[in-house]
């Protein structure tokens, strides 16, 4: 954890210069391949666990709402919209798996129920080692999906077995789930200048 030796000043600064370190082409490639899955009607699912889950969420929500042209996009109910899922967030359903048959079975146990040959997993993991994100993106894989995978770190398995990715190379946790948010929100702004401008 950076900021124990820091103060905020030089926190910030450093978070600075690393968001200035992010490929843009790896952002442009998670907003391309969204952008496809909600042309052909697709859905994307999206998955995390700890402050990377609570990233997936946001996520989520920002995609579902942050592209639409506010207000008139309320009341036409011809207006295509993003069919954005995150799996965090059906609490029972993840107590249910992770206590009966494991805690790396709570993602990929969903996607056999929800998806589809043509969806899009996002897969968000520091680490990239997650166990049940690493479950979750192989039978997407085997299943036709699309993958993407957001990691930190060296990237773990997580940065070769997704199909494209999103990576951070850092090893502090807060830092890389702060950059992934960041480019998150870059992603939120770009598809919602594809479709509501």
């Amino acid at each position: 954890m950076i900021g124990t030796r820091m103060g905020a000043a030089e926190y910030l600064q450093r978070n600075a210069a690393e968001l200035l370190r992010l490929d843009p082409a790896e952002l442009h490639a998670l907003a391309d391949v969204m952008h496809t899955k909600y042309l052909a009607g697709n859905m994307i699912f999206v998955i995390g666990n700890g402050g990377s889950g609570s990233n997936a969420s946001h996520f989520c929500e920002d995609i579902g709402k942050g592209t639409l042209k506010l207000p008139e996009d309320l009341t036409n109910d011809a207006k295509r919209r993003f069919r954005v899922l995150s799996l965090t967030d059906n609490t029972p359903y993840l107590l249910a798996w992770g206590n009966d048959e494991g805690f790396d079975r709570v993602f990929v146990e969903q996607l056999k129920n929800l998806a589809s040959p043509g969806d899009l997993l996002i897969a968000i993991s520091g680490s990239g080692n997650s166990k049940n994100i690493l479950s979750a993106v192989e039978w997407a894989n085997r299943s036709k999906l699309a993958t993407f995978g957001v990691t930190g770190f060296t990237g773990g398995q997580l940065r070769t077995l997704a199909q494209q990715g999103l990576h951070v190379p850092l090893d502090d946790m807060g830092v890389v789930e702060t950059l992934h948010l960041a480019a998150f929100h870059w992603v939120v702004d770009d598809l919602h200048r594809r479709i509501s401008m």
